[in-house]
């Protein structure tokens, strides 16, 4: 049984990230989210490339969705951003086919359980046909207990996804200490 799955995440079946959130890309991620820097997509897209295993073949890219509200207020959805470059790099299509059905509190500052219960039965697919019988890549931009990823994986396959497989830019791990110098060693790297 996988870390993952022990720990309560069966919505997805496999996780892939680019690196830890810290430093340098830390600091990306921000500017892109939070600031609106909108062409750090591409960049972080690049990365998360590198963190698909090159065998593995998928049918749909779907972005994590934000809901409505908070779309309106920041303006854009940094994860389908993120999806769409994957998809049209890897030549799949990028389907939004799920949607967030209620305003969530934001997952900072709150305990794994407490995450688990703020976005439970949070998300719903829009279209069966789009997912039904296909190998999903799930997109968000950051994980740190997995909780959203996994509501959001449970609920594409309640709707028949065959499997579903997360991508991350970035994944909390608090075991580590991170300093700014340590986010900028690897991504000199890339």
């Amino acid at each position: 049984m996988c870390a993952l799955c022990r720990e309560g995440l069966r919505g997805f079946d496999d996780a892939h990230c680019f690196g830890a959130y810290g430093g340098t890309l830390r600091s990306l991620i921000h500017l892109f989210k939070y600031g609106g820097v909108k062409p750090l997509a591409g960049h972080l897209a690049r990365l998360l490339r590198d963190a698909i295993p090159a065998d593995r073949r998928f049918d749909a890219v779907v972005p994590i969705p934000l809901y409505w509200w908070k779309h309106w207020e920041r303006g854009f959805n940094q994860s389908e951003l993120l999806a769409r470059e994957i998809g049209r790099h890897r030549g799949i299509p990028t389907v939004n086919a799920m949607r967030r059905l209620r305003a969530t509190s934001t997952q900072a500052g709150l305990s794994r359980s407490a995450r688990r219960r703020n976005v439970a039965g949070a998300f719903a697919v829009k279209n069966r046909h789009a997912v039904a019988g296909k190998r999903i890549l799930l997109v968000d931009d950051v994980m740190t207990t997995g909780a959203t990823a996994s509501a959001g994986g449970a609920a594409l396959k309640a709707a028949g996804a065959l499997s579903v497989t997360l991508l991350t830019v970035a994944r909390v791990d608090r075991r580590i200490a991170w300093t700014p110098a340590s986010g900028a060693d690897f991504l000199r790297a890339t």
